[in-house]
This record gives structure tokens, sequence and C-alpha cells, in this order.
């Protein structure tokens, strides 16, 4: 196989991986289009042990499938990492600390780490950590952006390790490797809780969270192009009609308007305004009132 130029999207990657075996390893394989990994371990100088594990990384982000060689540019999008469980690889806590004082980059994680959860990291914690910075491949200043983030998104005081965890998730699916990318998710994210925040007003939701049901029901509306005024409306009808914020009814209604196209008050009003009702029949064995007969009445008297 001969040896093709490297396309920004794999360089980028190689670059936030921060490891030195994987980059070489990348090299080797589209230069000798072989994946005998001990021909890979002599040739590189390495120990077949080195240069297994750098294949496994290499496979864990996706430029590389099992049995083959790197792919080529114009590639399809790297595979979702499943969502955080105990699949972190394990990681020896001595090997982490040597890691901490020799590694410049993830040292730095570890002193911001240890700053946003006030206390010093326990080896589950620096597991953790190491598991973002390393099988994640986060680069080391996307991370402190994260760290940060959580705290301003955590419910508590100071966010524990699973809680960035799941959050260092995110951004590895959605391939956040640079501040710029970071800087986007971050506006984004607090106007989505803009929104939300509007959103339980107008549900008049107030003094507590919304529970995952609840969430799920008003992300999709959001999602679907409803804004605070429209999801009013749909309150104020759910309530007339049933009593009670009754999450099902409503959604009834907001699924009805999505599919015929209205998403704003006016459209509502033209396109789903409530009929007036006729006046209410009289009711059995009254009698109307014959005004000419009353007005007779009262000139004779």
């Amino acid at each position: 196989m001969q040896c093709c130029p490297m396309d920004n999207f794999t360089a980028d990657k190689l670059l936030a991986a921060h490891d030195g075996d994987v980059a070489l390893l990348y090299i080797y394989l589209l230069r000798t289009g072989s994946d005998e990994l001990e021909s890979a371990a002599r040739d590189l100088c390495r120990t077949l042990g080195e240069v297994s594990a750098a294949y496994e990384k290499l496979q864990r982000m996706g430029l590389i499938s099992d049995g083959s060689a790197p792919a080529e540019a114009g590639r399809e999008p790297l595979p979702r990492h499943p969502e955080p469980a105990e699949e972190l690889p394990e990681y020896e806590t001595e090997d982490l600390v040597r890691r901490s004082r020799e590694d410049a980059g993830f040292a730095a994680v570890v002193q911001e780490a240890q700053k946003v959860l006030g206390h010093v990291l326990s080896s589950s914690d620096l597991k953790r950590l190491f598991g973002i910075y390393d099988y994640l491949a986060l680069p080391p200043e996307v991370i402190l952006m994260l760290l940060n983030h959580c705290v301003s998104t955590s419910k508590s005081r100071r966010p524990s390790m699973r809680y960035i965890e799941k959050e260092a998730y995110v951004w590895a699916n959605r391939e956040i490797l640079s501040l710029e990318q970071a800087e986007e998710y971050i506006r984004q994210s607090r106007e989505r809780q803009a929104d939300i925040g509007r959103a339980k007003a107008a549900l008049n939701i107030q003094g507590r969270e919304l529970t995952a049901t609840e969430g799920k029901y008003i992300a999709s509306w959001l999602d679907m192009g409803f804004g605070e005024d429209c999801l009013a409306i749909a309150y104020d009808r759910t309530v007339t009609n049933t009593g009670a914020l009754k999450w099902s009814y409503m959604n009834k209604i907001l699924l009805s308007w999505h599919e015929k196209g209205i998403h704003t008050p006016a459209e509502v009003q033209e396109k789903d305004g409530r009929r007036r009702s006729a006046p209410p029949p009289a009711k059995t064995g009254e009698k109307a009132i014959d005004m000419d007969k009353l007005k007779s009445i009262m000139n004779t008297m």
C-alpha cells in the first residue's frame, strides 16, 4: 500500500490522542499496508504489548477497523462511544500517578479537576479522569473547559467525577476536539437551558426540577420548534379541559399542531382557534317571554 496524504480529520484525531505510539503506528500501517503487529513492533523498536495497546486505541478512535489498515480520507463519521458504564480500561494507580507527574497535559487536567471538585482525587477519580484523557482522547485544553462547564451545570455545588465522565462521553460523541467547538457547544447548552427555563414558566412549574419524563417532553417540544407562547396556549387548553397539567394530553395537542405546521400563536389562532359556542338551549318547560305582550300590559297600567 502506497503512502497517501493524511487528511486534516485524521491529523486532528491523532494530535488529540496525545500518544506518540498511536501516531507512529498509524503512520507505519498507512505506509506498509500491513497489520502484522509483530513486524510493526520489531520495525518500530517497541514491545508487542505497546504496539497492541496502540492498535486497540486506533480502533477505539475509529481510525482503523478490525483486521484492516487505516482508512483513507472521506471515511464515514466516527462510531459513537458507548454510554458511560464501567467499561473504561483498567489503569494501575502507580502508572496514573507517574503520568500525572511526567505528562504536562494530564498534570494540568488533574490540577484543574482537584480545584473543581474541591479535594485531592481518589484512585477511582483519577482513573475516571485518565479514561477521559486517554480512552476518550479529549485534548487537555478541551477537558479544562469541560470541567468548568460541569461546575456551571451541576445541580450540586461540586460536580462528581461520575457527572463529569457522563458529560465527557457527550463531548466525545459530538467530536468536540477544539476550544472553538467547546465554546460553541457551551453557548448552545446555555441557550437550551434558558429555553427550558422559559418553558417551565409557561407551564407554571416553580421551585423544583423537572423529572426525567417531564424533561423529555419539554425537550421534544422545543425540538419541534415551539416557543414558550405556544406552550402557554397548549397548557391553558390542557388545564381547562382536564383540570390539571396532563403531560400526555398536552403532548397530543402539540403533536397535532406540529403535524399541521402550526408553531406560532398567530398560526394557532388562524388554523386551530376555538369556535364560539352557540347559546345554550332553553330548559325544558320554560317559555320564551313575549316582549310585545309585556309592553302592552305595561301601557295599560
